[in-house]
């Protein structure tokens, strides 16, 4: 458990900080909540005004003021500042009113944050390792205030949601999805280090911006940019052993190499892959106790071929496999449609992680037409293109199937391959339909549907906290396909009278640790944790759960 504490005290002298001090560092402020003892004891007198406020009645006035912005943009900007001087405050915010606030502070609206991240620049969060400090990156994770980190994510800005080539500007990622480690999972915000590799941006708009934050020269790419991830990667595990490296919206080229190339030889994950895999997979088996089929009865028809469907198609086939399905079968059970139509054999433009799922069959250009021919039980939209669950698609869809699965995983919001509202209008109420980015209820025909959002923080938090409390050697495909399960055992038969298949983001810290739990006991029964097993693992990992109060300093 991380002590603040700690703090209190500052350099090699010991020094006792001053009030100052105390106002200016986010992880010590308490504000207006300083009681009168602590003003006394730190020389906080007069630096703030006399008024001695209780944390919910700042909370409450936080809340005001996030509601008062005219946008969530605003609103955004507006939790950043906040977190800058009090992360306490901060986090207490946001996991007090999680339904709105998650929105806010990561999908949706981060995705428009990343794209104007350079005009709402405040100030630096995390580390920004660039490829001119190749050389030198232990010494830059050395040098960083933090000094015991348990979970670190990085991205190098390639493919930022579904809007590309972002950059440094990507670096929203990273600081929103460390946010929901600590707000969904309550891994300690002092364990976190988010980090962006700015290796150039392709992006000709970013390039001919002068407030541009980043280096301005096309990407790095081939031999030099695989030196400078080996330097990071070896760098971390030299600087910060033990720590969870969580690879984060690289492009598709480099993102499934990567993860094979250092998944055996440290505790590395690509959310992409696999905490969307993972997070999808969950779904299924929820919507599964709705349309009353099995797993292996099912056939997944996913529209993009990229990082997400390609690792839910693998995590499916190895679930498929536990049940005794030949890995074979079940891989015939999963087809990609791309941008050049369906994946099939005779197509001799596919990159490795497509193969396994290029089938022999005529190539179809049309999506309609392939959801007809494959009769698929669930479209898993993955494209990063809106719009394409057309009617057409969506009522073929429902004439094949009692209760279809409609995913559409497309983040933010204006990428979604549908709308909620879509997807039980053109199924007649018949869809079993979760979307990556929130969607309001859903009214039709007298009946009111809650759809659930696939949100991969349903999984990759939990699996953070019990890598981290374990001390978790490796993050394993196993641990993914173990937290899927869990995840879907916390569904309630009252989510799913409402059409949600995920759990209430209310319960969502709950949910996290009982994915932890189970991560945790798969890395204790492979031999991976460096942590013996506890006698009560549920309250060993609880205990590890940060709750943002503030604590007396005197």
């Amino acid at each position: 458990m991380m002590d603040v504490r700690s703090k209190l005290h500052s350099g090699p002298s010991g020094r006792r900080v001053s009030g100052v001090d105390l106002l200016r560092d986010p992880a010590l402020n308490k504000g207006t909540a300083f009681t009168q003892a602590e003003r006394d004891a730190f020389g906080l007198n007069g630096l703030l005004p006399a008024r001695v406020h209780t944390m919910e009645e700042q909370v409450h006035r936080e809340l005001l003021r996030v509601r008062k912005q005219p946008d969530d943009l605003a609103r955004y900007v507006h939790l950043a500042g906040l977190r800058d001087r009090n992360e306490t405050l901060f986090f207490r915010v946001v996991m007090d009113a999680m339904d709105e606030m998650m929105p806010i502070i990561y999908t949706p609206t981060v995705g428009e944050a990343c794209q104007l991240y350079a005009r709402i620049f405040q100030s630096a969060r995390g580390l920004f390792i660039s490829a001119n400090d190749k050389g030198r990156i232990a010494t830059l994770l050395r040098a960083f205030p933090q000094k015991e980190i348990g979970i670190i994510v990085v991205t190098d800005g390639e493919r930022i949601l579904g809007l590309g080539d972002l950059g440094a500007n990507g670096m929203g990622i990273p600081v929103g999805k460390l946010s929901l480690y600590t707000a969904c999972a309550g891994v300690h915000p002092l364990l976190t280090l988010p980090i962006a590799l700015d290796v150039g941006t392709d992006n000709p708009a970013l390039l001919d911006d002068p407030l541009y934050i980043g280096l301005r020269q096309r990407r790095v790419r081939g031999a030099a940019y695989d030196a400078l991830i080996e330097e990071f990667v070896t760098a971390v595990t030299e600087v910060f052993p033990g720590a969870v490296i969580q690879f984060e919206d690289f492009a598709n080229t480099n993102a499934f190499r990567l993860l094979h190339k250092y998944e055996s030889r440290a505790a590395v994950f690509n959310d992409d892959i696999q905490g969307t895999a993972s997070m999808s997979l969950a779904g299924i088996y929820s919507a599964l106790r709705l349309s009353k089929g099995t797993l292996a009865e099912q056939r997944l028809l996913c529209l993009g071929a990229g990082e997400a469907a390609t690792g839910l198609c693998d995590l499916f086939v190895s679930a498929l496999a536990q049940e005794g399905v030949p890995v074979t079968e079940a891989r015939k059970r999963c087809w990609l449609f791309d941008s050049r139509g369906l994946v099939v054999k005779s197509r001799g433009d596919l990159s490795s992680h497509k193969q396994p799922y290029a089938h022999d069959h005529e190539a179809i250009g049309d999506f309609t037409a392939a959801v007809r021919e494959l009769r698929p039980t669930a479209l898993i939209g993955a494209s990063g293109q809106p719009g394409t669950f057309t009617r057409e698609v969506l009522e073929a869809a429902s004439a094949i199937n009692e209760r279809p699965i409609v995913f559409a995983l497309s983040n933010p919001t204006s990428k979604s391959e549908c709308t909620a509202e879509q997807a039980y209008a053109f199924t007649h109420g018949k869809a079993i339909f979760a979307s990556g980015s929130p969607f309001p209820p859903v009214h039709f025909q007298g009946k009111t549907f809650v759809p659930g959002q696939a949100n991969n923080a349903y999984v990759f938090p939990g699996v953070g906290l019990g890598a981290i409390a374990c001390g978790a050697r490796r993050v394993t495909d196993e641990m993914f396909a173990t937290a899927a399960r869990t995840l879907a055992e916390q569904v309630t038969d009252e989510d799913l009278a409402l059409g949600r298949i995920f759990p209430s983001l209310t319960r969502i810290k709950e949910v996290s640790l009982q994915v932890a739990v189970a991560v945790a006991e798969i890395a204790w029964e492979r031999g991976l944790a460096g942590k013996p097993r506890p006698a009560d693992p549920v309250a060993f990992i609880r205990d590890q759960q940060y709750e943002p109060h503030y604590i007396s300093y005197i």
